[in-house]
């Protein structure tokens, strides 16, 4: 099969099977063409809630589809390649939030929602990075430990001086590789051309951006923008779907770095081997783990009111 036949396969297969597929922001162009739902982590998983199939596919990562299946217990949640994991989401566990809790006593604990579930039921909050000064501001609490980004959390922190933070010493280490040389040349480059890039890059580069934002906002502001050109710090995929969006655009990639693996690892094919019943893996989690884990995301949800 070509990719419109092997496409129209899994239209015809999911429709048969009452099958939502979800595919993250950060998916090849393809993969988008036969979702239901494109998004980022925490929109896609309050489509699933609200979707009426009973049968969810993540086209993402690992994290992202626990938050699924915390976020809808009663649904099946299927990853669509179990190798899909997250650098960041990975850099620390629950241990290591227990003791960083011990070391800063009243202190409030916010996580990034790109991490474990297991992660999650250690901390006070989640936040995503569209949402995060939102909800920290909104928040009583003035000591915060923000976890895992520093780069996310230094971006936060700058827009919200009445708040004391401590952070984790971790972050995205696609977004992490993007440095002032690679702005100098592509500004030398495109010289009109507008720079966005995400917060979870550093921050000698957002503030040499002329906006930081979400995934879905940097995508958001390039359409509604007057400019023409665009230079995008943000995962490779986002160019190619800008130049879908606004064919009369010019996008050009900040950096050659900018390329997350682990959401490449994801084909097209494995969303037709999951809509077949043939792969990959079933997301399984226990009711109590499912309550844990979901409490800071709803304190998230109360929050951002």
């Amino acid at each position: 099969m070509n990719t419109r036949e092997l496409q129209d396969r899994i239209i015809e297969l999911k429709k048969e099977k009452d099958i939502c597929i979800l595919a993250h922001a950060y998916q090849s162009h393809d993969i988008w063409e036969v979702a239901d739902y494109v998004g980022d982590s925490y929109g896609l998983s309050v489509e699933a809630a609200k979707a009426p199939q009973q049968t969810v596919i993540m086209a993402g990562v690992r994290f992202m589809a626990d938050t699924v299946k915390i976020l809808s217990p009663d649904k099946k949640v299927i990853l669509a390649n179990e190798m899909a994991g997250c650098v960041m989401a990975d850099q620390m566990n629950r241990d290591m939030v227990l003791e960083m809790q011990k070391e800063n006593p009243g202190y409030a604990t916010v996580a990034y929602i790109n991490t474990t579930s297991e992660l999650k039921t250690a901390v006070d909050v989640v936040v995503t990075s569209s949402s995060a000064v939102k909800i920290l501001k909104n928040m009583p609490e003035k000591d915060i430990l923000f976890i895992p980004d520093c780069n996310l959390g230094g971006w936060v922190e700058k827009q919200l001086p009445e708040k004391n933070f401590k952070f984790f010493m971790g972050g995205c280490p696609t977004h992490m590789s993007i440095t002032t040389e690679d702005v100098r040349v592509a500004k030398e480059k495109h010289p009109e051309a507008k720079i966005l890039v995400h917060p979870e890059c550093r921050m000698e580069i957002t503030e040499l951006a002329d906006y930081v934002g979400s995934t879905t906002g940097i995508m958001k502001y390039a359409e509604e923008s007057d400019a023409k050109e665009f230079i995008i710090g943000t995962e490779s995929s986002i160019v190619q779907h800008l130049q879908f969006k606004c064919p009369d655009k010019k996008f050009y990639l900040l950096s050659d770095r900018c390329v997350c693996n682990n959401m490449k690892i994801t084909t097209l094919y494995d969303i037709y081997n999951a809509v077949l019943g043939e792969g990959d893996e079933e997301i399984s989690l226990s009711d109590e783990f499912i309550r844990e884990a979901k409490r800071p995301i709803d304190r998230m949800i109360e929050l951002g009111k």
